[in-house]
């Protein structure tokens, strides 16, 4: 199935066309690039190139731009020439204005940055980035994944780092480690496309060896994940452990923590209700009435109470 994009739209796609899609296409319309505040049009049309001539960009929105510099890109004449023949996979871009947009619906994405952070996701060599990736499509057939790619000069912020998955980089030259922006996205989407084939040409053998992040369930989605972070701070200063006006690096921490693990989707329903279960013990009940909180008994996967069964031996 091709992905259906969910989310706001701060721009219309162009519709989709109907003709029958290959296997191949259907896996690669699932990889979504991200370009975060681009600053040259022509960088913007070269990526739309590099994307299309590995075979990714297919499904219109599969290149989403973050508040880019040109607010008409597309129809920038310097992103049409550079684009080269690739006018579909410009033409189809979704352009937003947070990074929360450009990731609605995805279940894995990916930080393009060489620079080191304190606090982040884990950080992996591309090509087991790029097999986690692999992980995570063979996981389900209507997860997305994401790369995500900062802008030219300064690369990409600490808190659009802190909400992707993992961290990867292109081992270049220490001494010269200059990639233009097209230059990043044709490597990993070369290295996505060797990962994929092989996948296909293998018709069913395992996609979670090596070490690769395994899902025995359906991946949350990166809106779940931020939604379970809001309950979970929220828990966290209702008990008294965190300090809403001096919170450190506590959430970092734990941001970090959770991407070590791949969350699935009733992992997070299980946080969420443990969230809840703070807020009424630190409050007095006050948000009893919070339908916006999963109850752990709502769940049939989150484990009793002291005393009871849980809903699956009842």
């Amino acid at each position: 199935m091709i992905d259906k994009f969910t989310g706001p739209t701060d721009q219309a796609m162009p519709a989709s066309s109907s003709a029958p899609k290959s296997d191949a296409s259907i896996i690669f319309s699932r990889v979504r690039v991200v370009l975060v505040e681009t600053s040259h049009p022509g960088n913007v049309g070269s990526v739309a190139r590099a994307m299309k001539t590995m075979g990714f960009g297919d499904a219109p929105g599969s290149l989403v731009l973050v508040s880019p510099r040109e607010p008409d890109v597309r129809n920038h004449p310097e992103a049409v020439a550079m684009a080269s023949g690739a006018d579909d996979v410009l033409a189809g871009a979704r352009i937003v204005h947070d990074i929360e947009s450009a990731l609605a619906g995805t279940a894995f994405t990916v930080a393009m940055t060489a620079r080191p952070r304190e606090f982040g996701p884990p950080r992996l060599m591309p090509r087991v980035a790029v097999a986690q990736v692999r992980a995570v499509l063979a996981a389900g057939a209507d997860n997305v994944i994401a790369f995500v790619f900062g802008n030219e000069r300064y690369g990409l912020p600490n808190d659009v780092v802190e909400r992707c998955s993992a961290v990867t980089h292109i081992p270049a030259n220490p001494a010269y480690a200059s990639l233009n922006l097209a230059q990043a996205v044709q490597l990993i989407a070369y290295e996505m496309r060797l990962t994929l084939l092989d996948e296909l040409e293998a018709a069913g053998a395992p996609a979670d060896g090596l070490g690769n992040i395994g899902y025995s369930g359906e991946p949350a989605t990166a809106e779940q994940i931020e939604s379970m972070f809001g309950h979970l701070q929220a828990g966290l200063a209702a008990i008294g452990f965190l300090d809403p006006a001096n919170p450190r690096k506590l959430m970092s921490r734990l941001r970090r923590l959770f991407a070590r693990s791949g969350l699935e989707r009733e992992e997070v329903n299980i946080l969420r209700g443990i969230a809840r279960r703070m807020m009424l013990a630190g409050d007095g009940g006050k948000h009893a009435g919070d339908a916006d909180l999963p109850d752990p008994g709502d769940d049939t996967t989150a484990p009793a109470r002291p005393g009871e069964k849980s809903k699956k031996d009842r």
